[in-house]
């Protein structure tokens, strides 16, 4: 094994069009238009040398490590390329949970990303795509630049589209809030809600032309949600009437929403006023690369 260390930025991201539609694939999962792109948002995810393979984020997780996503991507990765993945992961979240921002997905790729460096094997590897959509289906995202457009099931790569402006955006999840992606996917099924198609959002990304990308901003997925649970609608209704807000919806399934702002200084002043409301929030801004390296130790296990 290596005994260089990596520190790698892991980004939460959004969905500037989501379809959720009610035919299904032979694994039984839904079909899934998903348009996403990455914000500045983002966990650390730092990997070293260690005996056996481990898994731990800060703060404290309450479930087994064996059921992270990334404790997930390393095993996955190790099977597939033969190799042992003893290395010790640390996670600091600042990417909420149950949120629709793909905090466990992006950590996992990040851990897929750092195996791939350590180990040598070439980022356009398409087993790594495949390793990726095993552990979730918003996890390949996160292999690519942003924004780009998945169909399957959400995780088959269609198209990569230029990069959009460093456009200021506010995320607002209520604290206690939280959907079941699951649940959710049933109470579509009992009640779906059309999607609108995504021709119009994906040619004007084709265009560069982020105005009208924004004004076409759908999650048909996100009403579900608000259903599920009102403090959603709440949030998604105080945002809309907020100066300065270009385009609102839900991230995801939820419980998160963003507002694409017309300014950071309108991002900064939303997230101040949600907190004051006593929810989490955050003031980002669209950026234009998914996980990457940050840092490069070597010789980390050398006595001096």
């Amino acid at each position: 094994m290596t005994d260089r260390s990596l520190t790698l930025s892991a980004p939460a991201k959004i969905n500037l069009y989501l379809g959720v539609h009610t035919e299904r694939d032979d694994r039984g999962y839904h079909r899934v238009d998903s348009l996403m792109a990455a914000v500045g948002l983002s966990d650390t995810v730092t990997v070293t040398p260690a005996q056996a393979l481990t898994v731990q984020t800060v703060p404290a997780s309450d479930f087994p490590m064996q059921k992270n996503t990334a404790y997930r991507a390393a095993v996955a990765m190790a099977e597939h390329y033969g190799r042992e993945a003893n290395i010790c992961v640390t996670i600091e979240k600042r990417i909420p949970l149950c949120a629709g921002l793909g905090g466990p997905s992006t950590d996992a790729a990040a851990v897929i990303v750092a195996l791939a460096e350590l180990w040598g094997i070439d980022r356009t590897d398409p087993a790594l795509d495949d390793i990726a959509r095993g552990i979730g289906a918003d996890v390949p995202f996160f292999l690519h630049a942003s924004p780009a457009f998945y169909v399957g099931g959400g995780d088959v790569l269609a198209t990569e589209y230029p990069a959009l402006p460093a456009t200021p955006v506010v995320l607002v999840k209520p604290r206690e809030a939280s959907v079941s992606t699951i649940e959710a996917y049933r109470r579509f099924d009992e009640a779906p809600v059309p999607a609108d198609k995504p021709g119009a959002i994906a040619s004007a990304l084709r265009a560069g032309d982020a105005e009208t990308a924004y004004a076409l901003i759908h999650n048909n997925l996100g009403v579900i949600s608000a259903q599920m649970e009102p403090q959603i609608q709440t949030v998604l209704d105080w945002l809309r009437k907020q100066d300065g807000t270009v385009a609102v919806d839900v991230c995801g399934s939820g419980a998160c929403s963003f507002a694409i702002c017309d300014t950071a200084a309108t991002a900064e002043r939303l997230a101040e006023a949600a907190q004051q409301n006593g929810w989490w929030s955050c003031a980002t801004e669209l950026i234009p690369n998914t996980v990457r390296v940050e840092g490069l130790i070597s010789g980390l296990n050398r006595t001096h």
